[in-house]
């Protein structure tokens, strides 16, 4: 492919994925949100999410020998359309069911979410790999900007979300949501240009499993770098600052929803930011290496943790500040996982390597996701922190077997 059409393909690539993570960061507000205010405690909150982490982990252990097999832009393709279905049967969701009745729907279509986002991700991650130059660190320059900027697109979906609950309602926000996309599809599946792999008879699903010792150290890295975010992420933050900005009306409750919405928002759009400037930020630390990145990143939440504990003054400020720059230092240790795998990897393996990478990521959200329900019913935030300090000191035992390679 020449090097015109290969940035036109990854242009094409790149919006697919903003669109796809522009619902995805929207649907898990809109859940969050909208099942708290019905009276879910924080443990049922993480049930909703548990089944899309699990399906997070299968999918990418499957998705690698998918794209291998039948080829990356129908893998992209299919995760698309599986989240214009999700959108769909969400909005089936009736207020009359019972509470059992829609935790085991929602957990079912989130499941669904599940497969359609990583199918969309390791599609997108897999094809920068084949379409970036070769010369002069371009691969890291292309995975930081792609993976920053379906963060940052990610952060305002959570605000999106936020603001469609409070203006539209659930359903309404919902079938915006999926209308949306579908035109996306249809434009995409209209622009793409050829040049991805179309896929290869043949390819055996063993061959997920790999055998290279580096890319299977970073996976399980990986996957408590992950833990560690979304313990406090997923259900502990929203669920504090709710506590802490609405007063129980309906009013306090629409309030409450932006001001979370916007939060998480500008959290994620700042870490997507950071991971973009990744490259340069990197070259200027004194420390580079996956395991020293994990171990100072540590620090900060079990600072926030005392914080916590001991109620200091000006707690709330404190704990958006300290979140701000744990997001900042986290985007740097993501930014550079992102291109190990790609730098660890083949072109010829670089589908199963990425799936398989990817489901250890699914996998340390997973542990994240219901840490964040349990640790926060039995210890508030401050054990939620804590919990994250003691994953990202895991993550930093295991980067150590990871060669310290050069970031230029």
């Amino acid at each position: 492919m020449s090097r015109r059409a290969g940035f036109a393909a990854y242009l094409v690539v790149t919006a697919a994925y903003w669109a796809f993570m522009l619902t995805d960061g929207a649907l898990r507000m809109l859940v969050l949100l909208h099942f708290h205010t019905l009276g879910f405690s924080p443990v049922q909150l993480a049930y909703l999410f548990v089944l899309y982490e699990i399906a997070g982990v299968v999918t990418n252990l499957c998705a690698g020998w998918l794209a291998a097999r039948f080829g990356l832009t129908r893998t992209l393709y299919a995760g698309l359309g599986l989240q214009i279905i999700a959108l769909l049967a969400l909005a089936q969701l009736d207020p009359s069911w019972s509470v059992a009745g829609s935790v085991i729907f929602v957990m079912c279509v989130q499941g669904l979410s599940g497969v359609a986002k990583d199918l969309a991700k390791m599609s997108s991650k897999s094809a920068v790999k084949l379409l970036a130059p070769s010369k002069d660190g371009a691969l890291f320059k292309w995975v930081a900007v792609l993976t920053g900027s379906k963060n940052a697109v990610k952060g305002l979906g959570f605000l999106l979300g936020a603001a469609l609950l409070a203006v539209l309602g659930f359903k309404g926000a919902v079938f915006v949501m999926a209308s949306v996309l579908t035109v996306i599809l249809a434009l995409v599946m209209l622009r793409m240009p050829d040049g991805l792999p179309k896929g290869m008879k043949g390819v055996k699903f063993s061959a997920v499993f790999s055998k290279n010792a580096d890319v299977n150290w970073l996976s399980l890295a990986r996957v408590f770098l992950f833990a560690a975010r979304d313990v406090w992420f997923v259900v502990g933050i929203p669920i504090y600052f709710y506590s802490v900005w609405s007063d129980g009306t309906e009013a306090g409750n629409k309030a409450a929803f932006f001001m979370i919405g916007s939060f998480m928002a500008l959290w994620v759009i700042s870490y997507g930011a950071v991971q973009g400037f990744a490259p340069k930020l990197l070259s200027k630390l004194p420390v580079q290496s996956a395991s020293g990145l994990a171990a100072s990143l540590a620090i900060l939440p079990l600072a926030l943790a005392l914080l916590v504990w001991f109620e200091a003054s000006g707690l709330t400020l404190l704990v958006v500040l300290g979140l701000f720059l744990f997001g900042a230092l986290f985007a740097l240790n993501s930014a550079l996982h992102s291109y190990l795998i790609l730098r660890f990897t083949t072109a010829e393996r670089v589908t199963l390597d990425v799936g398989f990478y990817y489901m250890a990521n699914a996998a340390g959200r997973l542990i994240g996701t219901v840490l964040s329900g349990v640790s926060y019913q039995l210890g508030g935030l401050t054990l939620c922190l804590f919990v994250a300090g003691f994953m990202l000191a895991i993550s930093a035992l295991v980067a150590r077997r990871l060669p310290v390679v050069d970031l230029s």
